[in-house]
């Protein structure tokens, strides 16, 4: 597998070169983000470690090309920065996991392994009578095609991936929101509510119940 490394600090992009060669994986390293944008379209690179903050192009920038020419491929963006409004524009630019400065090697390899496992297997998913196209974020639903946003997207493939299980607002705003739970905010009802009337049919609910005081669940309707 190969992983592309984009990061103008010389010190850290020696360490993650060399700590992810002695795993095992080929390694591509870029300074700036132009090159990093140019290398990552490359069709052999199978995951992108990419800095928040970079000379040229910023890593939100480079995000936005990379998804443009691969939808799919994974990029977890590396950064100093670890506001919540900071987390959420990485992962709103199309950012697929974010780890902040400073970090341990063994968290961002334990990453980097999750998402070669699901960007190597894992392009749709079915549940309760949905079937989700991870790559073109579009949701199938009793024959009729609807194209998500990422976060609904995103959102959709949680609970998806949980089908049966009761997914609490806690876990949903850390796993797709990326952010801890906010009691004063109603952001996953909101987005619930968004996808319930895109995969609702006539005669037919989208299968997602509320499970009250508690969060969601995704199942077959009885």
């Amino acid at each position: 597998m190969r992983i592309l490394v984009v990061e103008d600090e010389v010190g850290i992009a020696d360490f993650l070169e060399r700590g992810l060669r002695a795993e095992g994986y080929e390694v591509r390293v870029a300074g700036d983000g132009e090159t990093g944008a140019r290398l990552a379209l490359d069709p052999e690179v199978d995951l992108v470690v990419l800095d928040r903050m970079l000379p040229g192009l910023d890593g939100l920038e480079v995000v936005a090309r990379v998804r443009q020419g691969r939808p799919a491929l994974p990029v977890i963006m590396l950064t100093a920065k670890g506001e919540i409004a900071d987390r959420v524009d990485g992962l709103e630019s199309g950012a697929t996991d974010y780890v902040t400065k400073p970090f341990a090697f063994e968290e961002l390899l334990a990453r980097i392994r999750a998402h070669l496992r699901v960007a190597g297997s894992e392009t749709a998913l079915e549940a309760a009578g949905i079937r989700l196209d991870l790559v073109t974020r579009t949701a199938q639903r009793d024959g009729v095609a609807t194209e998500l946003p990422k976060r609904e997207a995103d959102l959709l493939a949680y609970l998806m991936r949980n089908e049966g299980r009761v997914c609490t607002r806690e876990d949903l705003h850390s796993s797709v929101w990326a952010y801890d739970h906010d009691p004063g905010t109603n952001i996953v009802s909101v987005y619930v509510g968004y996808l319930r009337r895109r995969l609702a049919r006539p005669g037919s609910p989208a299968p997602i119940e509320t499970v009250r005081s508690v969060g969601y669940r995704l199942r077959e309707p009885r």
